[in-house]
């Protein structure tokens, strides 16, 4: 599960270099439901007591993209999505501070 969650966080549209996937706006909505449901499919089938581990594996970027995920998943729950969400967005909030929530609020680049 630690591999699958770190290639879906590396796999973002965020951090794509490819032009033409960020210029085709369509395109990119698109590729960022994807990635969304990527991730919300691997951060659910979490055990509750691997989420702490897998939040301390990650550094300050990853965190801040984890915090980003979360609050899209909140947008568009799903059945027991938000309780498990909740569980990640205290963890994320313990490693990453006020700071990551500052972050993700204000940043440009969304997921």
């Amino acid at each position: 599960m630690l591999r699958a969650f770190h290639a879906a966080l590396r796999n973002s549209p965020v951090n794509t270099k490819n032009q033409a996937v960020k210029v085709k706006g369509v395109e990119l909505q698109l590729c960022w439901e994807r990635a969304q449901g990527v991730v919300l499919k691997v951060l659910t089938n979490f055990k509750s007591s691997e989420i702490e581990q897998a939040v301390q594996s990650l550094d300050r970027n990853g965190i801040d993209l984890l915090m980003k995920y979360i609050y899209k998943g909140f947008e568009k729950p799903t059945e027991n999505s938000s309780a498990v969400l909740l569980q990640w967005h205290e963890k994320a909030l313990a490693v990453g501070g006020l700071g990551s929530i500052i972050r993700v609020l204000t940043a440009r680049k969304t997921v």
